[in-house]
C-alpha cells in the first residue's frame, strides 16, 4: 500500500483517541491515561517485533533518534489528555495535530535537509486554515489547555524526526517497539502512586484496552511502514486527518453540535490530505 495512505489510516485511528477518554472513567487522569496507553501499547508492539523476529535488529538503532522517538513519544501522551480534558476534544486534538506539520516541516528542513515543495505549502496552508476555522475563536478555549496541546504537537514532530531515522536503519517494527518501550519506561514512574482502581472496571479496561491496542500498536505499526517511503514533512500534515476524525466522532458519539465554519474547516483539512495523500508519482 502506498506509504502516504498507511499514515492516512493511522492518523484517523488517532482520531479517536480524544472520544475514547471522553467516553471513559471520570476518575481517569490525562497522566495516568497517557501513560497506561503508552504501556499496553508499547507492550503490544514489543510483542509483535519479538514474535515476527525483527526486535533483535534493535541492537543496530542509532542511540541519539531512538533516545529522540522515545522522549516525544513520552512528552506527547500527558501534553494530549491534558489539552483534550481543558480545551475539549475537538480543540484539543485540532491544536496538537495542527501545529504538528509546521514544526515537522521545519524540523525536516533543517535536520534532514528536506524539499518542502509547492505541493507540501499548498496542502499544508488549507490544512492549518482547516485547523483555525474548526478551532474558532481564541477566546472560548482554555489558555492551559491550548499550551498543552502545542506541547504535544512539538512533541510529535521531535518523535517523528527521531523514528524517521530510526525505521531507516531497523525498519518499522522495531523502530516502533523500540521507540515506544523505551518512552513507556519513563512513564512508568507516573503510576507508582496512582490510583488505579478505576481501570479494573469494564468502562476503564476497554478504554485502556482501546488506547493501548488500537490508537498504539495497530495505529504506529501502520505509521512506522509509512515513514519508510513518506517524507517527515508529509507525514505532519496527512496526520491533520486526526482532528477530522476526532471532530466526526464528538458529532457522533459525544453529542457535539458543530456549526458550519467548523465543518467547512474540517473540509479543508480534507482537501488538505487529498492532495499530499496521492503518490508522487503515478504508479
Amino acid at each position: 500500500m502506498n506509504g502516504r495512505r498507511l499514515v492516512l489510516a493511522a492518523a484517523v485511528l488517532w482520531g479517536t483517541t480524544g472520544s475514547a477518554q471522553a467516553l471513559g472513567p471520570e476518575a481517569a487522569t490525562p497522566v495516568t491515561t497517557g501513560a497506561l496507553r503508552l504501556v499496553v501499547g508499547a507492550a503490544g508492539l514489543v510483542a509483535v517485533a519479538a514474535f515476527s523476529g525483527t526486535l533483535r535488529r534493535l541492537r543496530n538503532a542509532p542511540l541519539f533518534p531512538l533516545a529522540l522517538t522515545a522522549l516525544g513519544v513520552a512528552a506527547y501522551q500527558p501534553a494530549f489528555f491534558a489539552g483534550v480534558e481543558r480545551a475539549g476534544v475537538a480543540v484539543g486534538t485540532v491544536v496538537a495535530i495542527g501545529s504538528a506539520p509546521v514544526l515537522a516541516g521545519l524540523l525536516a528542513k533543517v535536520a534532514e535537509r528536506e524539499r518542502l515543495g509547492r505541493r507540501w505549502f499548498v496542502s499544508t496552508a488549507l490544512a492549518i486554515a482547516g485547523t483555525v476555522a474548526v478551532v474558532g475563536s481564541p477566546e472560548g478555549a482554555d489558555p492551559f489547555g491550548v499550551a498543552a496541546a502545542l506541547g504535544a504537537g512539538a512533541a510529535y514532530a521531535l518523535y517523528a524526526l527521531g523514528a524517521k531515522r530510526v525505521v531507516a536503519v531497523v525498519g518499522a517494527t522495531a523502530a516502533m517497539a523500540g521507540g515506544f518501550g523505551l518512552g513507556s519506561i519513563l512513564l512508568v514512574p507516573f503510576l507508582w502512586n496512582a490510583d488505579l482502581s478505576w481501570v479494573t472496571t469494564g468502562a476503564g479496561a476497554a478504554m485502556v484496552g482501546w488506547l493501548g491496542l488500537v490508537t498504539v500498536t495497530a495505529s504506529y505499526l501502520l505509521f512506522g511502514s509509512g515513514l519508510v517511503t513518506t517524507p517527515l514533512s508529509v507525514t505532519g500534515t496527512l496526520s491533520l486527518a486526526e482532528p477530522a476524525t476526532a471532530t466526526l466522532l464528538g458529532v457522533a458519539a459525544l453529542g457535539e453540535r458543530p456549526g458550519f465554519v467548523t465543518w467547512a474547516g474540517v473540509a479543508m483539512i480534507l482537501v488538505g490530505l487529498g492532495i499530499l495523500a496521492r503518490p508522487a508519482t503515478p504508479p
